[in-house]
């Protein structure tokens, strides 16, 4: 049996589809995963905690910290400049938050009274 130009070009876009798959599972596998501010945790003081890592997309932040003293807010660059929590900011307060990060810089703040302004927050570039 004779395979048509059709069945050429469905062979081709199934493999394409395949190839992409494997590409994200690798991309996914292949993240890295880092447990915020290290042994010390989420907590005062780690704003400069990102300076000498490398980020990149898909790789994971882990926020550990006593949720009854504090939370993670994901905000945009005024809420980080400003310590504030701008309407629609995604607010975690598990104590064990696992964040993907988004290509770009990332903000964080806790928005526990004063905390943001004492160092409670990190700006993160992932390429």
């Amino acid at each position: 049996m004779a395979m048509g130009r059709g069945s050429a070009k469905m062979s081709f876009g199934v493999a394409f589809i395949c190839l992409l798959v494997l590409q994200q599972c690798f991309v996914i596998s292949h993240a890295a995963v880092y447990n915020v501010g290290d042994n010390n945790g989420w907590t005062f003081n780690t704003v400069n905690w990102p300076r000498g890592k490398s980020f990149k997309a898909g790789d994971v932040l882990v926020f550990k910290y006593d949720r009854t003293m504090h939370n993670t807010v994901a905000v945009s660059a005024a809420g980080y400049r400003g310590c504030t929590t701008p309407g629609g900011s995604k607010v975690y307060n598990s104590g064990n938050d696992r964040i993907t990060l988004v290509k770009g810089t990332n903000y964080f703040i806790c928005s526990f009274t004063g905390h943001c302004l004492a160092g409670m927050k990190i700006a993160v570039t992932a390429s």
